[in-house]
């Protein structure tokens, strides 16, 4: 790439201000006066210098135009010595009368018919976009085709001929250098990411199968996991390990015979699977039949399935079909599926296909003119700007539509801004209202203002979107940044008020303590995530002085308590086998030896899993466990007196819900058993300390109970 020599600069900053920059080595930085006149032409328009201000090592020159200039068009700016600069494109991208002016609402990406491609780029800073392509047939050279622009900065060229399989980038000339990126609306890519693929989407199509009916967001339970955390395990049973093939296997088994994979998922009665990410990551060698491994957080084309989980990354149309092959087989377990997508930042900006092809557009920078990092990866995707929010939008409907996804986790969901989720949640309900969405609304350091982050203080403003409750994970294990706090279900009794609002969807019950949301579908309860220690690598540490037997006591009280609470729980895959990552906290990169799912401790602690199944059944059986709004659980549900810290939670008058009429649920987290009195009625037995079933295992025959140490119980009566 040729260097540009510049003896100053110059850069548009608004629609009529353009900043100068006179370095104090040519002339003293010294200018009395600057015009402007475009490519190629004579005539000059003299600037007013509305200030002059001394910095370290230029001098800035803050000037004004009265004529409006044209964007797209190359300018030079002159001084009076004679020395032209061209103006370069600043901060005037970020500008609100910038996305009045280019806001372009309409189809974007490469369109393929047999007989021709269309192919358009929205790049309204450019002053020349040329499309390359790259024939199927790699002793032919490279074609290039000159790209016309048309309205709102979008470039268009229509090619001749049949393109499938054909590979494909822009090349974008602003502020005099030539860029190039591959398509941001890319279907499918090459290896690796390198470059974007023309491919006949209606070749991939598959007809999807009907679905249980999904009422509402608190039906759900979800299942979080990773394509090769699933299928990797030597004692899987899966052929396809690592890829998408594998996850969509069925049948697998352990070697003592008991599912694997999906058809353990459906055994288990999971009704989501939120994959981690599938769109194309960096972090991976696609070119490697390795042991590599990522979570998937390093986005680089956000419409096209990762390479590393295909059988064939060099095929682009075999990771499509693949992952489509995937969804359809999750789908026909009756199962849904949500994506975990990441709006929030790209894995490099420099290099990404969006800071190559609008410059500085696309993401957040500080009152300096920095790059503003909330994310903690470098960068913060521009939600807020229109073609930020349009792309955003686009993205989900794409997967929505072409894929058949049924949900989508937002990760960092506190770097977008409000008015985008709002507008992803109204375009998502008028295909499917049923769509779930939920996201991390941590509150992050990034330059909006804080009544307009997607954060849970502003829940609010964010009606049916699921927010992950640190609320309620911290108040049940403990702080998962400091390993040796205890929560409740590990006996701090001080956590004992907080675990009863919880419990009750975090609402605000008894008004105790203030709620932190306003309805339960936006509580995604949960103990354990793909981020840091699992709860059993938390418990090995904080209760280090407890024998295992106890501590697994513990660990199913815990998750007890996520599936039995009002609100979404959420369910780390292997939770239910205690799973361990070998106290690993961060293992997005860690080897498979870390991050599989060991499906020989599944079958060690089968006791354990056929325990948290029947607690499935038991939550999916009664509505009442199900409330979706604040008002139902205030009119049915209530805390029983007990000695600290024993709490139970009824649930009265639900026979409309389901079979009982009357449910009670007890936590006993405590060394000791404890002994509670019961409302008057008979009292059926779902759950004990040793076993749960839909069906009552016994009756009482007293109105009290003795709770053995650290144990949940499920009580009901008509």
């Amino acid at each position: 790439m040729k260097a540009i020599n510049r003896k100053f600069s110059a850069y548009l900053d608004d629609m009529q201000i353009i900043t100068i920059l006179l370095p104090k080595d040519y002339f003293g930085g010294s200018s009395s006066k600057f015009s402007i006149r475009k490519m190629n032409r004579n005539e000059y328009v003299l600037l007013t210098i509305m200030n002059r201000i001394p910095l370290e090592k230029s001098v800035k020159y803050t000037c004004q135009i009265e004529e409006k200039l044209v964007i797209g068009e190359q300018y030079w700016v002159i001084d009076e010595h004679g020395e032209k600069t061209d103006l370069q494109i600043g901060a005037v991208i970020r500008t609100a009368a910038f996305d009045k002016e280019f806001f372009y609402d309409g189809l974007l990406g490469s369109f393929y018919h047999s007989d021709h491609t269309l192919f358009k780029l929205w790049a309204p800073t450019a002053t020349k976009v040329k499309l390359k392509l790259l024939p199927t047939d790699t002793s032919k050279s490279e074609i290039f085709h000159s790209m016309m622009r048309k309205e709102k900065g979008v470039w268009h060229v229509t090619v001749k001929g049949d393109l499938e399989c054909y590979y494909y980038s822009f090349q974008v000339f602003v502020n005099l250098e030539w860029r190039e990126a591959a398509d941001p609306y890319a279907t499918s890519v090459s290896l690796n990411g390198e470059y974007a693929a023309v491919i006949d989407l209606n070749k991939t199509k598959m007809t999807k199968p009907p679905l249980p009916l999904f009422k509402q967001p608190t039906d759900a339970i979800i299942y979080e996991t990773h394509i090769r955390d699933l299928t990797i395990h030597s004692n899987s049973g899966i052929i396809n390990k690592g890829t998408y093939l594998g996850a969509a296997e069925l049948n697998t088994v352990a070697i003592d015979g008991t599912p694997t994979g999906l058809s353990y998922i459906q055994e288990l009665g999971i009704t989501h699977i939120e994959f981690l990410p599938i769109n194309d990551f960096e972090g991976i060698d696609e070119r490697k039949d390795t042991d590599e491994y990522n979570w998937g957080y390093n986005p680089l084309h956000f419409n096209a399935p990762d390479g590393s989980f295909s059988t064939a990354p060099s095929n682009p149309y075999a990771r499509v079909k693949e992952l489509k092959a995937m969804i359809h087989a999750v789908h026909t377990q009756g199962i849904r599926v949500i994506m975990d997508v990441v709006y929030n930042h790209v894995y490099i900006r420099e290099c990404s296909s969006f800071e190559n092809i609008v410059p500085g557009y696309y993401f957040r920078h500080d009152e300096f003119g920095m790059p503003s990092n909330g994310t903690g990866v470098g960068n913060d995707f521009a939600s807020e700007r229109l073609m930020g929010r349009k792309f955003i939008i686009d993205s989900v409907m794409f997967w929505l539509k072409e894929y058949e996804i049924d949900g989508f986790r937002f990760d960092l969901m506190g770097i977008l801004d409000i008015e985008t989720m709002n507008e992803i949640r109204k375009a998502v309900d008028s295909f499917d209202p049923s769509i779930l969405i939920i996201g991390e609304g941590w509150d992050l350091d990034t330059p909006i203002s804080a009544d307009k982050k997607a954060c849970i203080r502003n829940q609010e403003s964010l009606p049916r979107i699921g927010q992950f409750n640190d609320w309620f994970r911290d108040t049940v294990k403990g702080s998962t940044f400091h390993l040796d706090d205890k929560g409740y279900a590990f006996g701090n009794v001080h956590y004992y008020e907080a675990a009863k609002q919880v419990l009750a969807g975090s609402i605000g019950m008894e008004k105790t303590e203030a709620g932190l949301f306003h309805s339960p579908v936006q509580s995604v309860n949960y103990v354990e995530s793909h981020d840091n220690h699992t709860l059993w690598d938390k418990l090995a540490v904080c209760s280090a002085s407890l024998s295992k037997g106890t501590r697994q006591k513990q660990h199913r009280l815990a998750t007890v308590m996520v599936l039995l609470s009002q609100g979404i729980p959420f369910l780390h895959s292997g939770q239910e086998f205690f799973r361990t990552k070998k106290g690993e906290g961060n293992s997005y990169q860690s080897s498979d030896e870390i991050n599989q799912l060991d499906w020989d401790r599944k079958s060690f602690f089968a006791a354990n899993v056929i325990y948290l199944r029947e607690i499935i059944r038991i939550r999916k059986s009664h509505g009442a466990f199900r409330f979706s709004n604040q008002k139902h659980i205030r009119e049915h549900m209530c805390f029983l007196p007990a000695e600290e810290p024993v709490i139970g939670f009824f649930l009265n008058d639900v026979d409309e819900y389901g079979d009982w009429a009357k449910i009670i649920v007890f936590f006993n987290p405590s060394f000791s058993q404890k002994t509670v009195e019961l409302p008057d009625g008979l009292w059926l037995v779902l759950a004990d300390d040793q076993t749960a079933n839909v069906k009552p295992k016994r009756k009482l025959e007293k109105n009290t109970l003795e709770l053995p140490p650290i144990c949940s119980y499920v009580l009901v009566s008509k």
